[in-house]
């Protein structure tokens, strides 16, 4: 097949499971065309399957903001038309979704007609969903799709309760790529961060509100106080200054070290214990999934689909947002039994393997191969 992805380029889950998700289809024979503003982090090197379209936005003195939905939409049907794709597979609601509407209807025009998947991925949902702005667009792309997948059972409810949704959206959840994320010795790594064998928690995320960074610095406080450890913050965005701040007036700056944005974070998640995870909402929590996949359990929040990926009691443990103590007692309780600390990292391995990417694209194949049928009916 001839697949064109249109998602975010950033850091952030959305565009970072649209592009492995483009890179495995590519590994499988399928040729992958993304289609966006710049090329997406992890798109890094060369594969003879994979082709980048960047969408240049025009600049032009009428314009008060920037008509990227225009460029992009144009973009789309040249990319179409020209290298005769077989389907659209549009990462997050808005805009991509709204857009690939527009572009579908151009491409009519030229006796086209592209099947056009849509895969929902939480704030598209149930941040930018819920503004009353976006609504009214949000819910006409998703019924305008010709396909729709949600990356959690939550999501696809929480989409249905919020929406009149007039089709079946298929959850085909995120996944992993074990050939990247995995245990793998790094101790030297692990003496540079922490010298004197301390314990190691992470937190990865684009620090912004909903994630509760702040939960992070808190929980990490009180765990600091019982056992000897270090807090690797990996990720930037709107928080991170006052997270700084925090440390700063807890006398924190020692035992927490900020890391920004990080291309190999697999090679951080080796050498450490434990991942936090506070989250308001998470419609998966891809990053959680790819510490246990690294043998790290996963203290974390109860919210969204977080219960789809962490077993509480078993790769870690959950409790309700904002319970800053419940959650470093359980930090503390992990830690000091290494025993069940390893219990658990086994644990936390096994979850993972059935979010295994070659258990999960084939879900992607068969499902554009069935959309595709519908639409050429």
């Amino acid at each position: 097949m001839k697949i064109g992805i249109v998602c975010y380029p950033t850091f952030g889950g959305s565009g970072v499971v649209a592009t492995e998700l483009g890179l495995g289809l590519a590994d499988k024979g399928h040729d992958v065309h993304f289609i966006t503003y710049k090329r997406p982090v992890r798109l890094t090197s060369f594969h003879p399957n994979v082709y980048f379209h960047e969408v240049a936005a025009m600049d032009y003195p009428l314009f008060e903001y920037t008509p990227y939905e225009t460029s992009l939409a144009s973009k789309m049907v040249d990319v179409v038309r020209y290298e005769k794709l077989d389907l659209l597979h549009v990462h997050y609601a808005i805009p991509h979704a709204a857009v690939a509407f527009m572009a579908k209807q151009i491409l009519k025009s030229y006796g086209i007609n592209i099947p056009v998947v849509t895969t929902l991925h939480g704030t598209d949902i149930t941040l930018v969903g819920n503004d009353h702005s976006f609504a009214p667009v949000v819910e006409f792309s998703i019924n305008a799709s010709d396909g729709v997948t949600a990356v959690s059972d939550q999501l696809r409810d929480e989409t249905n309760k919020t929406f009149k949704i007039n089709k079946e959206i298929k959850v085909i959840y995120n996944f992993i790529d074990f050939s990247r994320f995995r245990k793998i010795n790094k101790d030297h790594f692990k003496k540079a961060i922490a010298p004197d064998g301390e314990k190691v928690l992470v937190h990865i995320s684009n620090f912004r509100k909903v994630k509760r960074v702040e939960d992070v610095i808190h929980v990490f406080e009180k765990v600091s106080k019982k056992i000897k450890s270090k807090l690797l913050m990996i990720g930037d965005g709107p928080e991170r200054k006052h997270m700084e701040e925090l440390c700063r007036t807890l006398h924190l700056c020692d035992e927490i070290r900020f890391l920004g944005k990080q291309e190999a974070v697999e090679e951080l998640l080796a050498v450490s214990d434990l991942f936090l995870l506070p989250s308001e909402n998470e419609s998966f929590g891809l990053a959680a999934l790819e510490a246990m996949a690294c043998e790290v359990p996963v203290i974390s929040s109860n919210a969204g689909g977080l219960p789809e990926v962490n077993i509480n009691g078993v790769t870690g443990y959950m409790c309700d947002v904002g319970d800053v103590e419940g959650m470093a007692s359980k930090c503390i309780e992990l830690l000091s039994d290494d025993e069940s600390l390893s219990v658990f990292r086994k644990n936390a391995y096994l979850q993972a393997k059935r979010f295994d990417i070659t258990e999960i694209l084939p879900q992607y194949e068969d499902y554009y191969k069935q959309i595709i049928q519908q639409v050429n009916l």
